[in-house]
């Protein structure tokens, strides 16, 4: 079988405060929810709509997102999508979840501390990435996410575009 993608990148905000929960052997997760929103124009209004994704997070940035995330905080998400399923104990009935498990988060503005614009680039899955200032809310990376800056100063022009 060939293999596939399954990649989200979402930017949106925390819908609210994260529940936080460890497993036995002391591994945190957080979960919680993420609005993004969409604009159409159906006639001659502009029509905005909403669309809540549920989260989940391992590890470390588990940890970042119980010291540092609230409702309203606006976040860069990138993940996986994954859909778990388990037998409801009172109804007997099978249920359903769609989730995102987080890879990679960045904090951006919004919430109780306005204007920022750094963030905790790094993943549950990744030892490596950007560093972590602890502590010092104001000490957080400042840098943007891998990539981001690699054709800064480069002068692209139409020609570059390959089509």
């Amino acid at each position: 079988m060939a293999k596939g993608v399954n990649k989200v990148i979402l930017l949106g905000n925390v819908g609210k405060d994260p529940e936080m929960r460890a497993t036995q052997g002391g591994m945190v997760i957080a979960q919680f929810t993420l609005a993004t929103a969409d604009r159409k124009k159906e006639g001659d209004k502009w029509v905005d709509t909403t669309e809540w994704h549920n989260l989940v997070c391992f590890g470390r940035t588990a940890e970042i997102v119980r010291d540092y995330v609230k409702k309203g905080k606006q976040l860069y998400i990138e993940g996986k999508i994954q859909t778990r399923s388990w037998d409801d104990k009172e109804s007997g009935q099978k249920k359903y979840r769609t989730e995102v498990l987080v890879n990679e988060l960045a904090l951006l503005g919004g919430g109780e501390r306005e204007g920022g614009g750094g963030g905790y680039s790094g993943g549950a899955s990744r030892s490596s990435g950007s560093s972590y200032g602890g502590g010092n809310t104001a000490s957080f990376d400042q840098r943007a996410p891998a990539g981001a800056n690699d054709y800064a100063g480069e002068g692209i022009t139409d020609d570059d575009i390959p089509f």
